[in-house]
């Protein structure tokens, strides 16, 4: 039987989802603001483009976000809205994970949150402000999140902000004082332990048995989809992104003493265009190339192939971009390492 806390979210999705189909458009646009194809595209261009340090900064928070985002899906275990009633309409791509918290809030609250905190206050903070809010509320009219998975979400993600924020920069001097073999060890260390962090509730569902409703209702809401929560793929991405995001980093900052953004419009456009066929060779091409059936095979593979993307937006690229004499070594100015 259907929690009682299920049938009131679901009574409040269905009332906003027959506001009309003229939403589904600016809700569609709204959501994709959190998905994992635009973050890859604009976190490396802030970095190669225009601001180095918020790049890093919002990576970081970025990534770290997913990896706790994981952990409590995994703990909850609860399903979507269109997984337990068939009168919820999906207006957009179905979701293989568990729903609570949603991922697309709590990544609004936390990563443009480090966004806002970087303007100066005005109009600016008031927009990303009105996006955090949109990006969560247009996962519930589109059908794919509970109310409750879009507040915790909000919740969550506002707390690692505050973390974050706190502890960033005692952190980071503490970091630097390391060694940089001793740094890129500890980026894989503490991209182990999220790893298994997620993996101790997985530990424990390991008896646990997705009920068959889940399935059967999904088929019916959203034709062809995948209910496939205990996939540990999220949290590996983001694991092994970080841990490459930084060693790339740490090799930057001792080989070139970092990277300076600035330059003409036309060097930054080529920046990106070089940097984004980059990624899509490891993103996509090697995607194809590595299995992808459920083994500690086709997990550590995707491990790496995260890793290489991270390598290369923080190193790779970078030190392409040397090469080609369309970007200068060392830190802006304005700009603060991280190693």
């Amino acid at each position: 039987m259907m929690p009682v806390i299920h049938q009131i979210e679901i009574a409040l999705t269905l009332f906003v989802q027959q506001l009309g189909n003229w939403l589904i458009a600016p809700m569609t646009a709204f959501t994709q603001l959190g998905i994992e194809q635009f973050y890859l595209l604009t976190m490396p261009a802030l970095f190669w483009c225009f601001d180095a340090a918020l790049g890093i900064r919002i990576g970081l928070m970025l990534l770290l976000s997913n990896g706790f985002n994981s952990f409590f899906k995994t703990s909850f275990h609860s399903p979507r809205p269109y997984w337990i009633d068939e009168r919820v309409n999906v207006f957009f791509q179905s979701e293989t994970s568990f729903g609570l918290p949603s991922g697309h809030a709590q990544n609004a609250a936390s990563v443009w949150g480090v966004f806002a905190a970087n303007l100066k206050k005005g109009w600016r903070r008031y927009l990303v402000i009105a996006i955090i809010f949109f990006i969560g509320f247009s996962r519930i009219y589109l059908g794919v999140h509970f109310t409750s998975d879009v507040l915790l979400g909000w919740l969550v993600g506002g707390l690692l902000l505050l973390a974050f924020l706190k502890l960033e920069k005692p952190v980071l001097a503490w970091f630097k004082q390391k060694a940089a073999f001793q740094q890129i060890i500890l980026a894989f260390a503490i991209s182990v332990l999220i790893i298994l962090l997620v993996f101790i509730p997985l530990t424990f569902l390991a008896n646990w048995q997705l009920p068959p409703e889940w399935h059967q209702v999904s088929q019916i809401t959203s034709p062809g989809s995948e209910v496939d929560p205990l996939n540990p793929e999220g949290v590996l991405s983001a694991s092994g992104t970080l841990f490459g995001m930084i060693a790339g980093l740490v090799w930057l900052q001792n080989a070139y003493n970092g990277f300076n953004p600035s330059g003409t419009n036309k060097q930054c456009i080529i920046r990106y265009l070089i940097g984004v066929a980059g990624i899509l060779v490891f993103w996509y091409g090697l995607g194809q190339i590595f299995p992808r059936n459920p083994g500690i095979l086709s997990y550590s593979l995707r491990y790496v192939r995260y890793a290489l993307i991270g390598l290369w937006v923080t190193a790779g690229a970078p030190i392409l971009f040397f090469k080609m004499k369309i970007a200068q070594p060392g830190w802006a100015a304005s700009e603060q390492s991280i190693t």
